[in-house]
Parts: structure tokens; C-alpha cells; sequence
């Protein structure tokens, strides 16, 4: 496993140039089953990122191009009638595959918004009363511009909920910066990307995730984390259970990434902004002062007693 997914670092790193631990947490999720949502200014790459991502995985892709006038339909897919074969027939839409790239999410309508949340949760969709899966594995990997409001409609908190993380990007340093105006100068190698796992190989590494121990004491660090945040003061909605649970996946799935078949509490901390902090919605008087989830996520770790007793894979 750790040759393939050292494979898949160097196959992103021909056409992204950026902090590799935006990789690890792309790759963590994908490990762990769960939806990414990945905000930051134009032009950093973000779209770029996750292509290269579904070209490794080898999985059947669909990109949906959100704009204002995106219907429901449009996303679920519809049913229509087959003169020729005498019969209504369902055509599939693109959430009906495998990896599937809502790009710029947050200029769809709230209608067609909502259209994406029965897929996320519960891995179906349902139209005219029939229910259609989608495929296994099924990931879901959004976009949304934080500085562009125009024509723009704000993600709702339930929706939020769902994502297992939100990654934040970030300019690149001067030397990848240069090496990437000096790389994409002689054309962009997307296309020649291989696929190096298959749907079976990913569903199998997803299966192991399970498997990876988590040690009472740092579940109880989880748990404390997630209880923290609900109680803090400049928090109107703290982290909900859900967020517990996607950060004790995404943490069994960081350990197996980096070799491991156990949790850390350096995992736990790792993840908890990417994991926690788009969740967290503040009250009035905080936004006020400038308050960000970020900094109040520190804030709260600070405060917590790390685990500290012999945490190794036998523990």
C-alpha cells in the first residue's frame, strides 16, 4: 500500500505544485469514504488537484459545472419516455458515478444544492418515487470561491455537515511557483496520468481503515474535542456528532496512510481544523471581534490534556 500511494504523491506532484500535506488530507479522505470540500481564492489549483486525483484512482468521473441555473434534474438525472421503445426510461445524471466534482458548489441554487444531499448521506438518489444507488465507491469532491459573493449562495450548515473535510490550499512557494510556470510551459501532462488503483483495490484499502486501532484514551480526546467546541463561548453550533465520527475515520485513515495500524493524538491535532472547523458556526459578538472557528479550534486544543500513556499497535 505505501508504494502506491507514495505512486500516487508523485503521479499529483507532476501537475500540482503545493503543500504536500494538502495531498495527505485529500488522500486520508478518499481512504476514509468521505466528501471533500476544497475553498480558496481563484486560480490555485484546486480543480486541477482533484482531476489529477480521479485520473490515479482510475474511477469513472462526471463533473458538474454548478452555475444558477443548475436544476435538481440535472444532478439526479431524470426520467423521460422512450417512443421507440414504448416506455419511460430513466436517464442517469452525473452524481450517479463514481468520483463525481461539483466545481463551484456554491453558485447552484439552494434547490439544486439540496439535490446533492441524499447522495452524500445515504448514497442513493430518488426520482419520480424510485430509488437508484450510487455506485461503490462514491465520492463527492467540491469547489466554492470564499471571495467571489455575486451570484453566489452560501452552503447550509446540514449540507457543511457533510463534508468530511475542507481542504484550504494555499498560494504555492516561490520555487514550485517557478517550477510550475516552467513545467506547464511545455504543456500540461493531466492526460497522461495512469490509473493506479481500481474501484475493487480502493473499496479493499477502505475495508482496512476499519481495522486501524484507536486506543480509549485518544477516542476520549476525540470526544473531548467535539464536546469542546459545542460549550465554548463565541460557539452559536459546536461540532455535531457526525463530526466525531468523521474525525475518528479520517483519523484510522491517516494512520493507515502513514504506515500505521493505530491513532496518535499528532492525528487527532492534524486533522481537527480540517475536519471540524467548517462545522463550527459562531455567534454574533465573536464574528464581531474577528473570531475565526480556526483560531478558537487552537484555542480549545491548547486546553486539552493530550493522552500520554504508550500508544503503540499492540497497546
Amino acid at each position: 500500500m505505501q508504494q502506491v500511494i507514495g505512486q500516487m504523491r508523485q503521479s499529483i506532484g507532476r501537475v500540482w505544485w503545493g503543500r504536500s500535506e494538502v495531498v495527505d488530507l485529500l488522500l486520508a479522505a478518499l481512504l476514509a469514504g468521505g466528501h471533500v470540500l476544497a475553498e480558496d481564492v481563484p486560480g490555485v489549483g484546486k480543480t486541477t488537484l482533484l482531476k489529477a486525483v480521479a485520473r490515479c484512482l482510475g474511477l469513472g468521473f462526471r463533473r458538474i459545472q454548478c452555475t444558477p441555473d443548475l436544476l435538481p434534474a440535472d444532478v439526479t438525472g431524470t426520467t423521460y419516455f422512450d417512443q421507440r421503445m414504448g416506455d419511460w426510461r430513466f436517464r442517469p445524471g452525473p452524481i450517479l458515478s463514481e468520483l463525481v466534482l461539483a466545481d463551484e458548489i456554491n453558485r447552484a441554487t439552494p434547490r439544486a444544492q439540496s439535490a446533492l444531499l441524499e447522495a452524500m448521506e445515504e448514497r442513493q438518489v430518488t426520482v419520480d418515487g424510485q430509488t437508484h444507488l450510487c455506485p461503490r465507491p462514491f465520492l463527492l469532491l467540491a469547489t466554492q470561491n470564499p471571495v467571489e459573493l455575486e451570484g453566489t449562495f452560501p452552503l447550509p450548515e446540514a449540507q457543511l455537515d457533510r463534508f468530511l473535510l475542507r481542504l484550504r490550499l494555499g498560494y504555492p512557494t516561490a520555487a514550485d511557483e517557478a517550477a510550475m510556470v516552467a513545467h506547464h510551459a511545455a504543456g500540461v501532462p493531466l492526460a497522461e496520468l495512469e490509473a493506479l488503483l481500481s474501484p475493487t483495490a480502493l473499496l479493499e484499502l477502505q475495508g482496512q481503515v476499519a481495522a486501524v486501532r484507536v486506543a480509549p484514551p485518544v477516542l476520549g480526546y476525540m470526544v473531548a474535542l467535539a464536546r469542546a467546541t459545542r460549550e465554548h463561548e463565541a460557539v452559536r453550533l459546536g461540532a455535531s456528532p457526525r463530526a466525531s465520527l468523521g474525525l475518528h475515520r479520517a483519523c484510522q485513515a491517516l494512520a493507515l496512510l502513514r504506515g500505521r495500524r493505530y491513532v496518535l493524538p499528532d492525528d487527532v491535532k492534524f486533522l481537527s481544523e480540517p475536519v471540524l472547523a467548517h462545522r463550527l458556526v459562531l455567534n454574533g459578538q465573536a464574528r464581531l471581534r474577528g473570531h475565526t472557528a480556526e483560531a478558537i479550534l487552537a484555542a480549545v486544543l491548547a486546553l486539552l490534556p493530550v493522552p500520554a500513556e504508550p500508544l503503540a499497535a499492540g497497546s
